[in-house]
């Protein structure tokens, strides 16, 4: 009996593996075909400048008069000609909210390649923020992609309305400017890991699993296996070293701030950062924008990525099956 139920799930095992070899093949064909067309997503601009004029103009019909209405318009008319005459460059915005493997990372970089492709060095770009920090490799990408814009010389601003932390502050730093809301989060200068262990769980249940490896250096912490004092060296040592690169990298940008003082992982609310040297302005994205529609063009460039089909999925969720 024990050996039927051994062969059958023997053949079930097999047969998943062969489903899911099937279905990845079939996912690459269709990963071919969209890539061979215009791309899997579509960029949209939106000149900021003319929807707040529409939306200024549609509040004051529905408050004031028709008398303070009409005068108001004939004001913006005049107002705006002479705005037109001093709009010389132009201002891009990006949004970026991270997550904790910058999954937008990759939008980003479509969005930076499309910006760079057209702007001056008197453009101007606003990256609007917002993360909590992640995985190093994931955001130190996100971060290049920023000093691309520097490496081009045109001024990059990074506006903070609720959260620069961590990651989020390794790409915040690579900004000419950076301002921020009073209370929103900055600094969180540090690295952390952290590993679960199921090794005492694993000797209860009188299982052994066993690890080879080649190099010394190849596992520290590991899942399944009994830690040992040399492990926990060895992974400290790791993330010391990681800590070295994060500060190197924020004095690269912020030459004046105090390592000592900002680079223990604490964090600060943007009023009590901007002594620390961590950003250079308190205000909101939305009044930076409004002053900058005084002299620039300003426009939203967004990368909206179409939605997966379901062999994508599919597909996806076989991949990740084979990688358990």
């Amino acid at each position: 009996m024990n050996e039927i139920i051994v062969n059958y799930i023997a053949f079930l095992l097999q047969t998943i593996t062969i489903v899911a070899a099937i279905l990845i093949v079939l996912g690459k064909i269709i990963s071919l075909k969209r890539s061979s067309k215009l791309g899997d997503s579509d960029i949209e601009i939106k000149k900021l400048n003319t929807k707040r004029q529409e939306s200024i103009e549609k509040t004051a019909k529905e408050i004031l008069s028709k008398k303070e209405y009409k005068k108001l318009i004939k004001s913006n008319k005049e107002q705006q000609k002479k705005d037109k005459n001093k709009r010389k460059h132009k201002l891009f915005i990006l949004d970026f909210k991270g997550d904790i493997r910058a999954s937008a990372a990759e939008q980003l970089r479509e969005e930076i390649s499309a910006i760079l492709a057209i702007a001056s060095k008197n453009d101007q770009v606003l990256l609007q923020l917002e993360s909590p920090g992640g995985c190093v490799h994931d955001y130190g990408f996100a971060a290049s992609q920023l000093t691309r814009i520097r490496n081009c010389d045109i001024k990059l601003t990074v506006a903070v309305d609720k959260m620069a932390a961590s990651g989020g502050y390794l790409m915040a730093c690579v900004a000419n400017n950076i301002i921020a809301s009073p209370f929103a989060v900055i600094g969180s200068i540090g690295v952390l890991l952290q590993v679960p262990n199921f090794h005492k769980f694993l000797q209860d249940k009188k299982i052994n699993f066993e690890q080879l490896t080649s190099g010394n250096d190849k596992r520290n912490l590991t899942l399944f296996t009994e830690n040992t004092k040399e492990d926990r060296e060895k992974a400290q040592e790791q993330i010391d070293q990681i800590h070295r690169l994060f500060i190197d990298f924020v004095k690269k940008y912020r030459p004046n701030i105090e390592a000592d003082k900002v680079a223990t992982g604490k964090t600060w609310h943007a009023i009590d950062a901007i002594g620390l040297n961590l950003v250079d302005q308190i205000t909101t994205s939305d009044d930076f924008i409004i002053t900058a529609m005084k002299t620039n063009d300003v426009y939203m460039i967004t990368k909206h990525k179409k939605k997966k089909k379901l062999a994508q999925k599919i597909t996806e969720n076989a991949q990740m099956l084979l990688s358990i």
